[in-house]
């Protein structure tokens, strides 16, 4: 007697290329027309916008990456099994190329139907989430990306493209310049500088050398579907927890909104290696992955994003708001979110900036974590953000010095976090020590600290220091619009000044009394670590702008 092997729903295969039963296909049928294809049809490339996904009734195919020496197989798709990524939900370019290999049937659904498709019906919307996202994760562990990085691990540049790929989460292939001597030749023939590192290719086609984040963004298309000169419900400025709670909660609840970002989802959360004690995760996750998954929600609600995006001026003379952005173009809205959250202060050392990216700091990835191997590393700071990177440093470095200015760190740090330090052997708290000079050349050699009780001052060689001290909100550029605390952050609700008014701190203006998390700006609102007050936690940022929402929508109500 014979048995049909039936795939494991556990298999992460079977989740990343799943068989649709025929109920199943029978309601993608709703949001779809049949056509045939034929053999060796090209369906999608790299670059194209707006892709369809494909849902295989006889047909065959296969999905690879054209680079320069051919293709790179990433998949084969049979009967039943559909087409897409997670880029796609959001608007992104293509970033591989589907051709059939056998003619036949296909159902075909237009980029804007996926997402209806996806919001209605939850059981297909589940499935076809979860194959996207593994789908994006494996381009990106394979480095199956439209885009090369030909670079240098002691390139600034370099780390900062990098880093803005990885954070988010844009697949690309990396060549290093350090240990691909072909590379380097290929770069001294073409009389490539220095100062023109990194290289990079998108799609095959636009090179580009040493590019802004904006300008890679705009290559890669990352803001193709976000539309200028629209008059919005909701403009929500950072992609912070806070900021992306928000957009989850007013897409889902059918508000017409766009989140503006000035470098990559998670904000400084984003950073972190893994967050352990927020709901719901038991074993943890990752500031990226929290970040990814929630942007992937807030988009399958019709959410609009535009990354690499500063805005620099709040217009508020008259309503509706103007947000005006570092290009000079304007984005209008009703109601205005403000979720930008702070930096991590940097300390008065000589030759700071010199360093920064050539061995000093500001967040602990994997990138940084891999230039970290088997080497002594130093981190600044008494948080949790700090524990978090000492903690995920010391998997791969040889020794973490963590620096401290108090006398312990039972006032600034989670108790489990504490308990993951002191009993890590790889780990060195130095509590009530201040970090007091960099030395080097051209990047970061040594590094020296002082004791405060002791006054005993130590020089250490080191090649990478970790600074997350402190928190400077991200504030300037509404200084003079709204009312600001004296350490600049956001004063909501209770905190504003209702009679006294400066031209630094404007009181606020209306007879009924300001909403919960509303600035002195009626409509527009602060949430997350910019407003004063906030906890200065994920969990809380999340709860803030999801709560904001309900706000929102008085203030869009109101004549």
């Amino acid at each position: 007697m014979s048995s049909t092997m039936v795939p494991s729903a556990l298999n992460p295969a079977t989740e990343m290329y799943p068989l649709l039963t025929g109920s199943q296909i029978a309601r993608v049928r709703a949001f779809a027309r049949q056509r045939s294809v034929e053999a060796g049809e090209i369906l999608y490339r790299p670059g194209d916008v707006a892709v369809p996904v494909f849902l295989l009734l006889s047909a065959c195919m296969e999905v690879v990456q054209p680079d320069g020496e051919g293709e790179k197989p990433i998949g084969t798709l049979q009967p039943r099994m559909f087409t897409g990524e997670a880029g796609m939900i959001g608007g992104q370019r293509c970033v591989a190329l589907g051709r059939v290999t056998r003619p036949g049937e296909v159902l075909e659904i237009s980029h804007e139907d996926v997402r209806g498709l996806v919001a209605r019906d939850a059981e297909l919307g589940e499935i076809m989430l979860r194959a996207f996202i593994l789908r994006r994760l494996n381009l990106i562990t394979q480095q199956l990306g439209n885009v090369i990085v030909i670079g240098s691990r002691h390139s600034v540049n370099t780390m900062r493209l990098r880093e803005f790929l990885g954070r988010n989460g844009h697949p690309y292939t990396y060549v290093d310049l350090d240990t691909d001597v072909a590379s380097q030749r290929m770069l001294d023939r073409l009389s490539i500088t220095v100062e023109e590192v990194p290289i990079v290719i998108c799609n095959n086609k636009a090179v580009l050398r040493n590019p802004t984040t904006l300008e890679l963004a705009e290559c890669l298309g990352l803001n193709d579907d976000v539309e200028r000169g629209l008059l919005r419900d909701l403009i929500i400025v950072g992609a912070g927890p806070a900021g992306l709670a928000a957009a989850v909660y007013a897409a889902s609840e059918g508000v017409d909104l766009l989140l503006v970002e000035n470098h990559a989802p998670g904000g400084q959360a984003g950073s972190s290696s893994r967050i352990e004690n927020y709901l719901g995760f038991p074993t943890g996750i990752s500031g990226q992955e929290l970040a990814s998954r929630a942007i992937t929600q807030a988009q399958k609600f019709g959410a609009k994003m535009a990354v690499a995006r500063s805005i620099v001026e709040l217009k508020c003379d008259r309503r509706p708001y103007e947000l005006v952005m570092e290009d000079g173009s304007t984005l209008f809205a009703r109601t205005i979110v403000i979720a930008t959250g702070a930096c991590y202060k940097k300390p008065n050392l000589f030759r700071l900036e010199q360093f920064e990216g050539r061995g000093v700091h500001y967040g602990a990835t994997t990138i940084e974590g891999q230039l970290c191997l088997d080497e002594d590393v130093v981190v600044v700071g008494g948080g949790n953000s700090a524990g978090q990177a000492a903690v995920f440093l010391s998997q791969t470095a040889r020794k973490v010095y963590m620096l401290v200015r108090s006398k312990d760190l039972s006032q600034s740090m989670s108790r489990y976090l504490i308990q993951r330090i002191e009993g890590n052997p790889a780990i060195e708290l130095l509590c009530e020590t201040e970090l007091t000079g960099l030395c080097g050349d051209r990047s970061l050699e040594k590094v020296s600290w002082i004791n405060k009780r002791t006054n005993q001052s130590s020089w250490l060689p080191m090649r990478h220091i970790f600074i997350m001290t402190g928190a400077s909100p991200n504030t300037e550029w509404l200084r003079g619009r709204v009312a600001l605390d004296k350490n600049g952050f956001i004063l909501t609700g209770r905190d504003l000044p209702l009679s006294l008014s400066s031209e630094m701190s404007p009181a606020w203006p209306l007879k009924r009394a300001p909403q919960s998390f509303e600035s002195s700006l009626p409509g527009v609102f602060a949430v997350g670590d910019v407003r004063a007050g906030s906890m200065k936690r994920v969990a809380s940022a999340v709860g803030e702008g999801a709560i904001s929402i309900s706000f929102v929508h008085r203030a869009l109500s109101e004549p």
